[in-house]
């Protein structure tokens, strides 16, 4: 409920910004593509070379079990009833289809409505700075996430309820090396970083279907969070964390560092080489070192 309400009020100021303070309807956004794009693409190989790692990065045995010596189960009774009542049948089903909706499904989304809103107002020259910022959030939040689960290494769902030794988990598994990753989702930050950053930059721009964009979005994030406990993936906990460090990179990137001032709205600015719009000499001071990024 706290996670909704701060969305929608971040959307509601965004959205209430008086029209006069645009140019030709759309708003320009602060960036350095030199800047963005390396940003991004260090961020997406460093994601990368995590992942073709993670057999040296994940600690052999959790560091968060949730297990008494004596093999008791200390699971809290919110994450394990969550568990219980959403849990598929078929888990293999459930996780696939949060993969590819997550993976696929949602980013094609985002980046096809952006598209269409930025066409719809007749900006579609906007849309590669668009899409750029919006991945940008997206691959920063994904590496925080990646930090944060080889730091907890927090045993998964599955893991925990498998009837065995404890010693024994690596050779009952199908993927060892990620077996003690479920603190926090990754599926669902990357849903909720997605779908929030994309909701964000179409609400600065001005876009008339930034609601639209909004209500998909964060439609096919909550969807990819129910589906990583019904594939138990994950416990309630490590998707509310996931929903909320998503949300905040989601909203927080594109808002304080490449949201608009007042001066780079005017019609009379011209743009820099760079793409960004000029802003006013106090405005650019205060902006000097976290505009570009």
């Amino acid at each position: 409920m706290r996670l909704s309400t701060l969305i929608l009020g971040v959307l509601g100021v965004l959205l209430l910004t008086p029209a006069d303070a645009r140019a030709d309807g759309v708003r320009e956004l602060r960036y350095d593509g030199r800047i963005d794009v390396a940003v991004t693409t260090v961020g997406g190989l460093w994601w990368v070379t995590s992942e073709l790692l993670k057999a040296d990065l994940v600690p052999e045995k959790c560091r968060w079990c949730y297990r008494a010596e004596d093999g008791a189960d200390l699971l809290n009774s919110v994450d394990g009833g969550v568990r219980k009542r959403l849990l598929w049948k078929n888990t293999e089903t459930a996780a696939t289809v949060s993969s590819v909706v997550g993976f696929f499904v949602e980013p094609a989304a985002m980046m096809g409505l952006t598209a269409l809103s930025s066409a719809n107002d007749r900006a579609i020259d906007r849309f590669p700075v668009d899409a750029l910022l919006i991945t940008e959030a997206t691959v920063l939040a994904g590496d925080l996430n990646q930090l944060a689960k080889f730091a907890f290494a927090r045993e998964r769902p599955f893991v925990h309820y498998l009837p065995r030794a404890p010693d024994a988990i690596r050779a009952l598994t199908d993927s060892p090396t990620d077996d003690n990753l479920s603190f926090f989702s990754g599926h669902t930050t990357l849903a909720f970083a997605v779908a929030t950053s994309a909701g964000t930059v179409n609400s600065l721009r001005g876009y008339t279907l930034a609601p639209v964009v909004w209500s998909a979005g964060m439609t096919m994030a909550v969807a990819v969070a129910y589906l990583r406990i019904a594939a138990d993936k994950h416990y309630l906990s490590d998707v509310i964390t996931g929903a909320v460090v998503g949300s905040i990179v989601g909203v927080g990137v594109p808002l304080l560092f490449h949201s608009a001032s007042s001066a780079s709205t005017s019609s009379t600015t011209p743009p820099t080489a760079s793409g960004q719009a000029l802003a006013a000499p106090a405005v650019h001071s205060a902006f000097s070192v976290s505009g570009g990024f």
